[in-house]
């Protein structure tokens, strides 16, 4: 019997390494098939904040596209938002892409019509730092980045409310604008090889009020942003990602009225709490559900003294969707 047993415990002993490196391998493609995800503006990303991370590509080439749509519910004020994307990896560093936002007002009259505009989008996005560089498991992946959007009437509309309100003629807002950002993330099996920890940091300058959908701010900021993301072993061969995210805004709108460029409403940090699903780690398909909390009641002395109170923004507990697929 012996004689037997030992040849079995040396073949299983022979399949414990390779089999933790399998192991260890699918969860890596498990990563890389969730860094095909890309965000609501079109950049390999969260939902509202990039990864330093691009889109699939080999190393002396480009990769084939991924496409993504998005939905966000932005409530009876705001109305809904969806986002068609298409974004291309080359040279395993680089990514762009473009993004075409389309809105459905909302149903509160005058105000929600200040949102009846589309928004076009480009972004850019190049690795300086890959991950894991010189032999440390701990160095992370390092990215800068831009995003431009256009083409929309959104800030001459809360311009032109704002005008009305305090009764001057105003000066043309711009319709433009962007972010310019440095970006770092680190996926961490150093603690828990079961369960892997993606962790984002980053600085953005933008002169866009929530991601220009609420105009112009009155000038270009430093702001930061943030994500941590957990990701579990699913039932079957999924796999789940367990996400929060954070994205400081600039606190006001910009009303650019004659003689005087007046600063409204005090707008909170964004943060999205989601989860992302990756049936099958062979395939680069991603599903998205998330809750964005982007603002209540927001004004300042400035809305108080015009319209007799605050503005009920009504973007909190916001539900958003997203499908994302690398070819």
């Amino acid at each position: 019997m012996n004689a037997l047993v030992r040849p079995f415990r040396s073949r299983l002993a022979a399949w414990k390494r390779p089999a933790a490196i399998l192991s260890l391998s699918f969860a890596f493609t498990t990563l890389a098939a969730q860094a095909q995800s890309l965000g609501y503006e079109g950049p390999t990303g969260v939902f509202v904040t990039p990864l330093a991370y691009t889109s699939s590509s080999p190393a002396n080439g480009m990769g084939k596209p991924s496409v993504s749509y998005h939905f966000l519910n932005g409530g009876p004020l705001i109305g809904d938002f969806s986002t068609v994307s298409v974004t291309e990896g080359f040279a395993k560093r680089f990514e762009v892409g473009y993004t075409s936002e389309v809105h459905a007002g909302g149903s509160y009259g005058a105000t929600s019509a200040l949102w009846n505009s589309g928004i076009d989008i480009v972004h850019g996005k190049a690795v300086l730092l890959p991950e894991n560089s010189f032999g440390s498991k701990w160095i992370p992946s390092v990215a800068v980045g831009g995003i431009y959007r256009f083409n929309d009437q959104i800030g001459s509309h809360i311009n032109d409310l704002a005008a009305s309100l305090l009764d001057t003629n105003p000066l043309e807002q711009k319709t433009a604008n962007g972010d310019v950002y440095v970006v770092a993330s680190k996926t961490i099996t150093q603690i828990s090889k079961k369960v892997p920890v993606l962790l984002t940091a980053g600085l953005r300058g933008t002169n866009a009020s929530l991601w220009g959908l609420g105009g112009n701010a009155p000038g270009f900021e430093g702001k930061v942003f943030g994500s941590a993301a957990f990701v579990v072993t699913g039932p079957g061969k999924s796999t789940i990602i367990l996400a929060s995210e954070v994205s400081e805004q600039p606190q006001h709108i910009l009303s650019a009225t004659a003689g005087a460029h007046t600063a409204l409403f005090d707008i909170p940090t964004s943060e999205v709490y989601a989860v992302r699903i990756v049936p099958l780690p062979r395939y680069k398909l991603n599903l998205d559900a998330g809750v964005l909390h982007a603002g209540g009641w927001i004004g300042n002395s400035t809305t108080e003294a015009l319209m007799g109170g605050n503005l009920n923004l009504n973007m909190r507990a916001r539900l958003a969707f997203g499908v994302s697929y690398g070819f």
